[in-house]
This record gives C-alpha cells, sequence and structure tokens, in this order.
C-alpha cells in the first residue's frame, strides 16, 4: 500500500496568482524589514572594522558583517577563522555599546 501526503510546509497557491503575488510583495516587505531597516554602521574602535548594526533592545543587537570576520577581525583571526566558536568580537561589542551610549545607535525599544 502506497500513501501519498497531500501536505506540504509551505502552500504554493499554484491556483491563486493573486495569492503567490501577496506572498510575493509581502516577503519583499520582510526582507527590508529584517535585513535592511535600521542598521546603523559602527566602527570597531580596536581594529577600525566596520560592521552593520541595528539595536532592537538593549539586550538584542543584530550585526551584519560586511566581510568574513576571520578576514578583519584579529579576534576571530585569531582563532583560525572558527567563526562557531565566538559569538561576536568583545572589542566590537564595546565599540556598539559605546555607540549607543554616544547616540550613535539608537535603541528602538528602550522598554524591554
Amino acid at each position: 500500500m502506497t500513501m501519498t501526503s497531500t501536505w506540504s510546509k509551505a502552500p504554493d497557491f499554484a491556483n491563486s496568482p493573486a495569492r503567490v503575488e501577496a506572498v510575493r510583495a509581502q516577503t519583499a516587505v520582510d526582507l527590508q524589514t529584517y535585513l535592511e531597516d535600521g542598521l546603523q554602521e559602527v566602527e570597531c574602535r580596536a581594529c577600525h572594522t566596520c560592521v552593520l548594526v541595528r539595536k532592537n533592545s538593549f539586550n538584542h543587537t543584530s550585526i551584519q558583517w560586511q566581510a568574513d570576520p576571520a578576514e578583519v577581525c584579529p579576534e576571530f583571526a585569531g582563532v583560525g577563522g572558527r567563526t562557531g566558536s565566538r559569538q561576536t568580537c568583545p572589542r566590537l561589542i564595546a565599540s556598539i555599546n559605546h555607540a549607543v551610549l554616544e547616540g550613535i545607535v539608537e535603541v528602538r525599544d528602550t522598554e524591554s
């Protein structure tokens, strides 16, 4: 006996072109919101590596590296490029915190 499943993780809306377009448009908005909006450039005060940062709250920091951390950050280079062994560079975090204190980086939600 062969069982055929019709369940899929995400529906494809193949018979609803308007819904396909709505999902595509919302995906574009989500990409903009989560990957680009609110990012501010911060330069590490130790090694001068530049990253893009968004502070959603005092406890949540998003960092986008503009280059391979193992190539541009001495902290990551010191662990042989094994970026998984470090979450981030403590000097970079100090630079981000300094930028927040100086008002260079905005914290979006100051209540949490």
